[in-house]
């Protein structure tokens, strides 16, 4: 399930959109029973790769300047990130560089799980190894009606 941490949904509240809130941040993909919300901690999860721009590990993500039909997906850019573990992906966080996955309300993030099929990010094979790269070809974000 698709969650946004309380400081994400008071951003889009009364301060800016989505696509600024996450502006520079990066999807962190993990292995582990993902936290019960996006405020909660990490709790023995292994970071299995971080996923940047370009993949060059230091240049955050932004999404597409406009959104369609209440959706707003990556731009046509390469996200990408060298696994830097070995384990199953179960879910993700897309975060800003200063979070330290402790439990909190005003860190901006949104976190979904990882899959196969029927998951918030869809992956073709979910068993990451060390050292291979790791890409994000699609991603989008949808408000409901």
């Amino acid at each position: 399930m698709l969650q946004a941490s309380t400081a994400l949904r008071n951003y889009m509240l009364a301060t800016g959109s989505f696509a600024a809130a996450l502006a520079g941040g990066f999807i962190k993909i993990y292995a582990g029973v993902p936290p019960a919300t996006a405020d909660s901690a990490l709790s023995g999860n292994t970071l299995l790769t971080t996923i940047t721009l370009n993949g060059d590990g230091v240049t955050g993500l932004t999404m597409a300047t406009t959104a369609a039909s209440g959706a707003i997906s990556k731009p046509n850019a390469v996200w990408q990130g060298t696994n830097a573990a070995t384990g199953t992906a179960t879910f993700w966080r897309f975060v800003l560089t200063a979070d330290t996955g402790a439990a909190i309300t005003t860190e901006i993030r949104l976190q979904g799980n990882a899959a196969t099929a029927g998951a918030e990010l869809v992956m073709t094979n979910i068993a990451l190894t060390s050292g291979a790269t790791q890409n994000i070809d699609y991603f989008a974000v949808a408000l409901p009606a």
